[in-house]
């Protein structure tokens, strides 16, 4: 029996914004109220990235610019990992580095061959303001690498160079969304 509410049954699956959009090009303001309309925006968060099918969404790619993200997202090991962070750091990464595919809800459809390190470490709050540390390997430490880097105002695509990056650019200009 599960005890307590399913995350983002209470919230309201909001739009997402695209790339090109300023919000997610710039970095986000920290948040200072832990209330009920942070505990809403959460739920929220939740609930848009369950719609669009995601494993992790920061507060940007909503339209509001805090430091706030979501994420269900599987390790290497197929084990699941569910929570949010607020005001989240990354402290450290290690390990190696790998070149996987990289997805984003606010570049639907296309992903591309991206760096990052197979360990990550976060620390941040919950939503009631306790400390939270947040560890991941292998495809979850990229999840919290990539919701970090929203936060900083940058997408996967900023990561790519030379080819990819070119090829991700044609890409871009070819989707329905981006006309």
């Amino acid at each position: 029996m599960r005890h307590g509410s399913i995350p983002g049954a209470h919230g309201r699956v909001r739009p997402l914004s695209l790339l090109g959009d300023p919000v997610l090009h710039a970095p986000c303001a920290e948040v200072t109220g832990f209330g009920p309309e942070l505990a809403a925006l959460v739920e929220d968060l939740f609930a848009t990235m369950y719609a669009a099918h995601g494993v992790g969404l920061a507060a940007n790619q909503i339209g509001a610019p805090l430091r706030v993200f979501v994420y269900d997202c599987p390790d290497d090991e197929d084990e699941r990992h569910l929570g949010h962070v607020v005001n989240p750091r990354l402290v450290e990464t290690g390990g190696v580095v790998v070149r996987g595919p990289e997805g984003c809800l606010s570049l639907p459809g296309l992903e591309a061959g991206t760096e990052r390190h197979d360990e990550a470490v976060v620390t941040g709050f919950t939503v009631t303001g306790e400390p939270v540390t947040v560890r991941g390997t292998g495809f979850f430490a990229r999840c919290l690498q990539h919701e970090c880097d929203h936060l900083e105002g940058l997408v996967y695509a900023d990561r790519l160079a030379g080819r990819r990056h070119r090829k991700l650019t044609r890409q871009v200009a070819r989707t329905s969304w981006r006309r």
